[in-house]
């Protein structure tokens, strides 16, 4: 155990970083840099056992005390009521407690790694080659005691300056997503919510520019958000494209449609535009059209999922049974896709 920790505590004060580019050669980093990218302390919240070993290391007895009962059975909701439920972080932790002298080896094997940020990526290289587009929700909630907490990620991104952060390495990776993207002859009902519209812009710029070179079939988009004020995504984008022949018009087989959930008394939904247009999604549907479905992994695929299957038993006339056998199988045919995240 002994070498273990020497070894970790060498390797992060001198942090050895192998850079294949340099043929083997070793560059170390700053403690500061490593903990930054490596240690995720200022969004993750610790779990029972690292009271347990902080209590080992506090030097004040009222904070030992305090630290051994959120480590005990017995002071398990009050541990629930100060960490989990306000989802403190590893830092904040640290600051309540500062009698604690955790050795930085400990630290290393107790605080979470940084784990990655994943994004639809929300353009298409036909249209914006060698550039890459995302759609970031900035993430911000309220805790139950009133304490603002905002997302690590987003917020960082936001706060980057395009003209002052040049030469900013944003740390980042592709990787292959769970929509196929569609070849220009198949018929397309998208459903994407909020920043579920993301890959769907990509979708919509790929074949606008294929529709430029070549026929293109017909495109339903369906997107929902709160307020047409304030959460309208890519208003103007959509917009252009649902007119003057563009792939999501009428005149191309296409439609846009879109649900404000809180601009009126009565919520509305995506779900209850697709029941609207349910000869449309049909039509579609029996031409071999593909359905997509993006967004939050909370109740929305769940709630579309059962608008499509009543679409199906309104224009077919099969019972719900038999509807949600019909979309196993067109899910099994790879023309039924969904992409959710919590």
């Amino acid at each position: 155990m002994f070498w273990r920790f020497s070894q970790i505590q060498r390797r992060a004060t001198e942090k050895e970083s192998l850079d294949p580019s340099q043929n083997g050669v070793v560059h170390p980093i700053k403690l500061r840099s490593f903990v930054a990218l490596a240690m995720d302390i200022a969004s993750a919240s610790p779990r029972r056992y690292f009271f347990e070993v902080m209590s080992f290391y506090a030097t004040a007895e009222h904070e030992k005390e305090k630290l051994q009962h959120f480590a005990s059975p017995e002071g398990r909701d009050d541990l629930y009521q100060y960490n989990q439920k306000e989802r403190r972080t590893v830092l904040e932790v640290l600051e309540d407690f500062p009698s604690v002298q955790m050795p930085f080896e400990w630290l290393v094997q107790l605080v979470p790694p940084l784990k990655k940020r994943a994004f639809s990526i929300s353009s298409s290289p036909l249209a914006h080659p060698n550039q890459v587009h995302l759609t970031v929700n900035i993430v911000s909630w309220t805790t139950p005691f009133k304490r603002k907490r905002h997302g690590l990620c987003s917020t960082w991104l936001v706060a980057l300056d395009p003209q002052e952060s040049r030469g900013v390495v944003i740390p980042s990776w592709i990787h292959r997503g769970c929509l196929p993207p569609p070849p220009p002859s198949l018929p397309l009902i998208l459903i994407g919510p909020g920043t579920g519209c993301a890959p769907f812009r990509a979708f919509i710029e790929q074949r606008a520019v294929q529709n430029t070179k070549g026929p293109t079939s017909p495109v339903l988009f369906f997107f929902g958000c709160r307020s047409q004020e304030s959460d309208f995504l890519y208003e103007h984008f959509w917009l252009s494209h649902s007119q003057n022949h563009g792939v999501l018009s009428k005149e191309k087989g296409g439609g846009f449609f879109v649900a404000f959930s809180r601009d009126q008394p009565k919520k509305i939904y995506v779900q209850h535009k697709i029941r609207e247009e349910s000869a449309r999604i049909w039509r579609l549907l029996n031409a071999g059209a593909a359905i997509y479905i993006a967004g939050s992994s909370t109740k929305m695929p769940t709630d579309v999922t059962s608008a499509v299957e009543d679409v199906i038993v309104k224009e077919s006339g099969m019972s719900k049974e038999s509807a949600s056998r019909w979309l196993r199988a067109l899910e099994k045919a790879g023309r039924f896709n969904t992409e959710a995240w919590s």
